[in-house]
């Protein structure tokens, strides 16, 4: 087995070399590598000892190749040329994480629910779920989908509505039972409430009159500031909630929660959208969103 490999000079030597004499000057080349004067420095020096031969003549304040200076630079810089471009290859083929953008609930009561079905069925595409209530920039923060809550005026025109939000009294099953069995005990029950002052529709203002609750006999209120912990709360038998279809629609559907009464949902004139990033759309994405948008139906 030959052995030539070995007298091969350090590639970061070679590296050094070649940012030094494009630029003529370790300091820009330097900046161009990341690293100090010293270090790159240090390269062409070691790759010079290497070689056996001086590559650089050293003027006050001025660089400039020697004869086999000029000869390495002319093989090695458009050599490295294409191993960066070869690199870059490789990297572009590797499959990118589908990066959605969600709020805390959608999250939590929608999409976690369903997600392992989309792994089952795509277990080569990887998703990232990043939850917040802000609008984020997608181009500037790297998102490719985003499920925005907003009305039709404050989304772009191309987005795609997954479902418009219904709102409707729930309970435990215990509790609406004892309900139903008593309608009476319901001025002594725990109201838990959405703490959103800008969205006054998942409130029990308009419910109270509708289920016979007396404003002068209101319960206690509980609020919290996150939507799934005022599911997590009514699940778990704290007192009576506003669902938001169909957020809660599979804790209706196992029967975790039950609708009080069995009232008609009222329309909050709000939706949920699915957004798509601007940028030139991967595969990946596609078939994320497609599947999205099969859940929502």
């Amino acid at each position: 087995m030959s052995n030539e490999i070995r007298k091969t000079p350090s590639l970061d030597c070679v590296r050094g070399f070649v940012a030094v004499a494009r630029r003529m000057s370790i300091t820009q080349a330097a900046d161009d590598l990341c690293l100090t004067q010293s270090a790159v420095s240090r390269q062409v020096q070691t790759l010079e000892a290497q070689v056996g031969v001086p590559l650089f003549e050293r003027h006050h304040r001025r660089l400039e190749l020697t004869d086999a200076g000029r000869k390495l630079f002319r093989m090695a810089s458009p050599w490295l040329d294409e191993l960066a471009e070869l690199a870059a290859s490789f990297q572009s083929q590797q499959v990118q994480a589908v990066t959605l953008s969600a709020s805390v609930a959608v999250t939590a009561l929608w999409l976690l629910p369903r997600l392992g079905r989309f792994q089952a069925l795509h277990p080569h595409i990887d998703v990232r779920v990043s939850t917040t209530y802000q609008f984020v920039d997608m181009e500037r923060d790297g998102i490719d989908l985003a499920i925005r809550y907003a009305t039709q005026t404050q989304v772009p025109r191309n987005s795609l509505r997954l479902f418009e939000e219904q709102v409707v009294p729930v309970a435990s099953p215990v509790m609406a039972q004892r309900i139903a069995e008593d309608p009476a005990i319901l001025n002594a029950q725990v109201l838990i409430e959405f703490d959103d002052k800008p969205r006054p529709w998942v409130g029990w203002d308009d419910w109270c009159p509708v289920l016979g609750i007396k404003p002068a006999t209101r319960p206690t209120v509980l609020r919290f500031n996150l939507y799934d912990q005022v599911v997590q709360a009514a699940t778990a038998g704290h007192g009576l909630a506003i669902g938001r279809l169909p957020l809660v629609q599979p804790m209706l559907d196992d029967g975790r929660l039950v609708v009080l009464k069995k009232l008609a949902p009222k329309s909050s004139g709000y939706a949920h959208w699915l957004l798509r990033s601007t940028r030139q759309s991967r595969k990946e994405v596609e078939v994320f969103a497609k599947w999205i948008e099969a859940q929502s139906r």
